[in-house]
């Protein structure tokens, strides 16, 4: 036994995981607090290396529940202030929040008309399709530069519960589709259990730790972590994790399954002990910082029967390993030249496939001005 195993607990250089002396304390509400506070004195987005832009895909925006018909809210994802509404015939638009006329925010005050979003400042309609003004109420005239597109209109689309808004740095159409998944829409599977945290660090740090297999022991004080049958496909990747589970009636044949779409996309079905789906919502917010949802679904049957408890345990396992990797990713740099040694995982691999998700210049339209930034490989 090593000199590290024979220190008593309460030695502050021993851990049962790396972060314990942060969240050992931590308990209800304040736990909740703590998963949504701004960490202050974090390093610039320059110090860190996080000014790389942001990965192209879905993202989840808002559940469709908290949208109704002739609802508007103002959001902030991608760098970006945004409008977001339902028109009277139950489509969801989006454009970017700030009025043409005289710079008001939209998504603030704003109304629906009809399926137009009306300014709250002077109740200039935009429409949000073709991004262009189609009534100012008192003048009998629009000009003609709004009368053209004139705001960034967002592609939209619903599925598994969310609305989804596709991101693109040069507007570029969705080249893939988001992934309806069976049990959301399923009447014998329980409601979300909604999890959140806000992480100020980088999607890119967050994606590449699910194959960073030495981390697990650290952080999160597993003895070990398969990476399992990895697939890598075009625009998604996943991997399956069998193995054997020990559960109060016995051992069982266990999985984990996870797959993504994209960057923005991902989820995870747990089976064996406790089925479960975790449906991963991540979408950025700043260069440091991610808006992160955990919504969990269980079959009715497991989860508001005997094995209640057990199903229960699962979930909060699942954000305990969330809230561990949070430590880290708060103030993570990221490494362009990682140094990499056997036993890391294929992150080397992972940076190669997650790449693609990066705009590349000649992605760019003829005469947009953009401002360059790192890249991602």
């Amino acid at each position: 036994m090593s000199e590290a195993e024979n220190r008593p607990a309460g030695d502050a250089r021993t851990a049962p995981v790396a972060v314990w002396q942060i969240l050992e304390k931590l308990k209800g509400q304040d736990l909740l607090d703590w998963r949504l506070a701004e960490v202050k004195g974090r390093a610039s987005i320059e110090e860190r290396n996080l000014d790389i832009g942001f990965p192209f895909g879905w993202y989840p925006i808002v559940m469709t529940k908290d949208l109704a018909v002739g609802e508007v809210k103002p959001l902030r994802y991608f760098s970006k202030d945004l409008a977001i509404w339902r028109g009277e015939d139950g489509q969801v638009r989006m454009v970017d929040a700030y009025c043409r006329h005289l710079g008001a925010h939209m998504g603030h005050g704003g109304k629906v008309h009809g399926n137009l979003l009306e300014c709250p400042f002077h109740a200039w309609r935009y429409d949000g399709e073709e991004g262009v003004v189609k009534e100012i109420p008192y003048s009998k005239s629009i000009p003609p530069q709004v009368k053209r597109k004139c705001t960034r209109t967002w592609h939209v689309t619903e599925a598994n519960r969310w609305v989804w808004a596709w991101y693109h740095p040069h507007d570029v159409a969705p080249l893939f589709d988001v992934v309806h998944i069976p049990e959301t829409s399923d009447p014998e599977w329980t409601d979300y259990d909604v999890h959140e945290w806000n992480v100020y660090g980088s999607i890119q740090n967050m994606a590449e730790n699910g194959v960073d297999v030495a981390h697990f022991k650290y952080i999160h004080g597993t003895a070990n972590v398969p990476l399992g049958d990895l697939r890598w496909g075009d625009w998604g990747r996943g991997a399956d994790v069998r193995g054997k589970m020990g559960t109060p009636w016995g051992e069982v044949d266990g999985c984990i399954s996870y797959d993504t779409m994209g960057p923005g996309q991902s989820w995870t079905r747990f089976t064996g002990i406790s089925e479960t789906l975790l449906v991963a919502c991540i979408t950025p917010v700043e260069l440091d910082h991610v808006h992160a949802r955990f919504c969990f679904t269980q079959p009715k049957a497991q989860a508001e029967g005997e094995r209640a408890g057990v199903a229960r345990a699962i979930i909060r396992d699942i954000c305990k390993q969330f809230d561990q990797d949070k430590v880290i990713w708060d103030r993570q740099k990221y490494e362009p030249n990682a140094l990499i040694c056997e036993g890391d995982g294929p992150i080397a691999q992972f940076r190669k496939f997650y790449s693609r998700y990066y705009a590349k210049d000649e992605d760019r339209p003829e005469g947009e001005n953009v401002t360059p930034i790192k890249r991602a490989v």
